[in-house]
């Protein structure tokens, strides 16, 4: 394995982050202060330690650890993109994923931070009757000593807090984002940082707003702006239903992930996944072959077929294997 490699595919947490070198200068941030990432491992576990990562990937991977770059990761379903996001955390020890999911309706605001003025202005208002803290204003305003209590960093928000080691981002399926996300993320991506309005107009320069790492996760903002210090890993997939813009294409480092070439390789991904459960199921790898001829199948189908028949009380495991095997598209079996 080449030296330069920080993740390598091992499947075995080690340190190899702490050997990241200075980042370019056109990609170098300043944020302070300076934070230690959340305790704790990556959820997702199993699939974190089952995975197998082409060579490609793994190159990709290191490539954008290095050039402080997106990585953009394309395929057909079932592939393991967003697996990918996980085997990274877990073994450089990044802990936890912080996973952005996208749909048509998602803006940039959604995955920067969340305000709720209706709760805080309820809270003042209570307050202000109680006669206790947090009374409004002459002009029915609420005060802004805890304004911090209803602001919630979102995903990306949180991955661009200034850490000591880059947090890992899922941005799951961002081609079903409206057309202007990918452009919206490029000044993100560029600058590193972002303001928080709320906060800028405040006298008081510290506000402790909420994270995306769960019920207690809280940090500091000062002068209301976030500037990252080690940018985050951005793993964003996609499964190819739409084009990016060749400005957000340039900034990415890309990799496409594939579907096992033949029966070899696919008996081993389940094996690594099911482990015993996975003998005696040539058949069913030669099933799932048979069957991707025709259309579009994904390699986490074939694991429920495998499980499902070791268990199962039937004769005929064709039959079974491919009620659960549908075809994602293409055209349907002739005997259906």
């Amino acid at each position: 394995m080449p030296d330069w490699l920080l993740y390598t595919g091992s499947r075995r947490t080690h340190d190899g982050i702490d050997r990241l070198p200075p980042p370019p200068p056109w990609r170098a941030f300043d944020g302070e202060p300076v934070l230690e990432p959340p305790s704790g491992g990556s959820e997702n576990e199993h699939q974190a330690t089952t995975y197998r990562p082409s060579d490609d990937a793994v190159q990709q991977v290191n490539a954008a650890l290095y050039l402080r770059r997106p990585l953009l990761v394309t395929g057909p379903p079932g592939t393991g993109k967003s697996t990918l996001a996980y085997a990274v955390a877990h073994e450089l020890g990044l802990g936890r994923v912080l996973h952005w999911p996208i749909t048509s309706r998602t803006t940039l605001r959604d995955g920067l931070y969340q305000y709720d003025p209706l709760t805080r202005l309820y809270a003042a208002g209570r307050h202000d009757a109680e006669g206790r803290r947090g009374r409004a204003g002459r002009d029915g305003a609420p005060s802004e000593e805890d304004i911090g209590r209803y602001i919630r960093l979102g995903p990306l928000g949180t991955a661009l807090l200034p850490y000591r080691r880059p947090r890992v981002l899922l941005v799951d399926e961002i081609d079903k984002s409206d057309i202007d996300l990918p452009n919206d993320l490029l000044t993100i991506f560029e600058k590193g940082e972002y303001e928080l309005p709320e906060l800028t107009r405040r006298a008081e320069p510290d506000a402790e707003v909420m994270t995306a790492d769960g019920p207690g996760a809280r940090v500091t903002v000062t002068a209301g702006t976030v500037r990252c210090r080690a940018f985050p890993l951005v793993v964003m997939t996609s499964n190819g239903e739409r084009e990016f813009p060749p400005a957000f294409i340039r900034r990415c480092v890309t990799v496409e992930l594939r579907q096992p070439v033949d029966g070899e390789e696919l008996a081993a991904i389940v094996r690594e996944h099911l482990g015993p459960l996975a003998d005696q199921s040539d058949d069913l790898v030669r099933r799932f072959f048979e069957r991707s001829a025709s259309g579009t199948l994904a390699t986490d189908q074939l694991l429920n077929a495998v499980y499902l028949c070791r268990h199962a009380d039937t004769e005929d495991r064709r039959a079974l294997a491919d009620r659960i095997m549908p075809y994602l598209t293409g055209p349907v079996d002739d005997d259906e």
